[in-house]
């Protein structure tokens, strides 16, 4: 078939399918908005998976159709395509160009293979243990940002090295893909790893004050170990994906790194100031809210204003961005360490992108689908316990891959807290599986904003990221079923 008559079937395929919706299914008789909405999903569904139209065109759907299908107005759908997380994207992609300009994203991508070796897998483990670590305890967004400069670097140090541009593309997706899906990983294993979490301990005590069955320490007993296996079994998918026999490392002797670390010399007066903003940055992020252990709570240094809520890290970020552009360069005089035309990079169809999948979010929550979607698990009554917490992880996941993880648990708690009433059994059994399920969501470039970032590379394809994500979202699935099951539902 012609390439270009090909394009154009692809091209119908997504509104003809949401036509098909539109016209023959009623998915709740009181309130049609919620057809129209899951319609509208489908489509953009299909362009994405199908890459009919640039996915920044598809990005654009929900602007124009959610005003015209009278599910939202063309004011509060452009509100969420400035979400606060756009501004981090920016502010850490603005301090990602100032690293890559001076060089020092080579030095540490150098530093990390001297020390991870030059085998792929070891390569892959790597970067995804850091990546795991460091989410443990802030945003899966701003790890992703924090460790991408020196990612693409040491991705661009061992392209030389490896033969075939097949096989530099499964390496690089293989190394970007690991850096996005364990920040995510990570986030489960401690109650401050990810926005989900948080507000599930929220709404927990708010609903159960009685109860004092949950604390730092009974999540970390459930999240290190399900996070752990996770992450184990993310990195072998990854690996027989895309490195089993076809991705080697030529040419490099063992001491090759370490060697070349040595020839970098000392640290510049601009790299100084950018590894000290750089550091700054993560200690902030670290450091800007609660964390409640077990014996005490640390206090955020958010808490020096007068309304800490009104902070968070995308401001961390733009104050980082600032900086590079008021503290001037020695060696370009009459410069700043970054300047704009160097900020002009930036990906904007990769907003649009972030823009889309907040507007999804909103369109899920305000049209009704969310909760037609989350009451499919009143179908559960009178299921073995095994199948209410699969059934619970299945529908959450679903809805966690088109909208943000925190719009997923803010949809599916209040309804596991009315299930829970239905069906008398402890909270936590239902609550804690949904707060997992709402953290997975690895097939779609939108389903997180760690996804995102890397797909905006150009290194992934998304066939090949759809299959990978619905793999790992079945294992997630079944681990958090299984683990729920044992440790609670004894």
């Amino acid at each position: 078939m012609d390439k270009n008559i090909s394009k154009y079937l692809l091209i119908l395929l997504g509104p003809f399918a949401a036509c098909l919706i539109w016209l023959f299914t009623d998915l709740d008789p009181a309130n049609p908005k919620v057809s129209l909405m899951a319609g509208m999903a489908v489509w953009m569904s299909l362009w994405w998976f199908t890459e009919a139209v640039h996915l920044a065109v598809t990005a654009l759907i929900p602007f124009l159709l959610m005003p015209l299908l009278g599910i939202a107005d063309t004011k509060s759908v452009a509100q969420q395509y400035t979400d606060s997380i756009i501004f981090l994207f920016i502010g850490g992609f603005m301090l990602a160009f100032a690293i890559e300009k001076w060089h020092l994203h080579k030095r540490i991508a150098i530093k990390i293979l001297s020390i991870v070796g030059t085998k792929p897998h070891h390569i892959l483990l790597g970067v995804m243990l850091s990546s795991y670590l460091i989410s443990n305890w802030i945003s899966n967004t701003a790890t992703t940002m924090m460790l991408f400069g020196a990612v693409m670097a040491l991705i661009s140090e061992t392209d030389e090295f490896i033969n075939g541009e097949k096989s530099k593309g499964r390496f690089a997706a293989a190394i970007l893909l690991g850096l996005a899906f364990s920040a995510t990983i990570g986030g489960m294993a401690t109650p401050v790893g990810t926005p989900p979490n948080m507000y599930f301990f929220k709404a927990y005590k708010e609903a159960f004050p009685d109860l004092n069955d949950l604390n730092f320490l009974k999540w970390a007993s459930i999240g290190f170990p399900l996070s752990a296996l996770f992450l184990t079994a993310t990195f072998f998918v990854l690996r027989f994906y895309y490195l089993r026999k076809k991705v080697t490392i030529t040419n490099l002797g063992k001491n090759h790194f370490k060697n070349h670390y040595t020839t970098l010399g000392k640290f510049s007066y601009e790299e100084k100031w950018i590894a000290s903003i750089f550091v700054s940055c993560m200690l902030l992020w670290f450091t800007r809210s609660d964390i409640a252990f077990e014996s005490f709570t640390y206090k955020g240094w958010n808490h020096l204003f007068s309304n800490p809520k009104l902070v968070d890290d995308a401001s961390v970020a733009i104050l980082a961005a600032l900086l590079l552009f008021l503290i001037p360069s020695k060696k370009n005089k009459g410069e700043a360490l970054l300047e704009w035309e160097d900020a002009k990079k930036i990906r904007y169809d990769i907003i649009l992108m972030f823009g889309s999948g907040f507007a999804l979010a909103y369109g899920f929550d305000v049209s009704g689908l969310s909760d037609w979607l989350a009451q499919c698990l009143t179908a559960l009554k009178g299921v073995p316990i095994f199948f209410i917490i699969l059934g619970i992880c299945v529908i959450v996941t679903i809805i966690s891959e088109f909208a943000s993880n925190i719009a997923s648990i803010q949809l599916a708690i209040p309804v596991m807290i009315a299930l829970q009433k239905d069906l008398d059994l402890p909270p936590l059994l239902l609550m804690i599986p949904a707060t997992f399920a709402a953290s997975l969501g690895f097939m779609l470039p939108v389903a997180t904003a760690a996804n995102t970032i890397v797909f905006g590379t150009k290194r992934i394809d998304i066939k090949d990221m759809f299959k990978v994500g619905l793999v790992l979202d079945v294992i997630g699935i079944l681990l958090i079923t299984v683990f729920c099951y044992l440790y609670l539902g004894s």
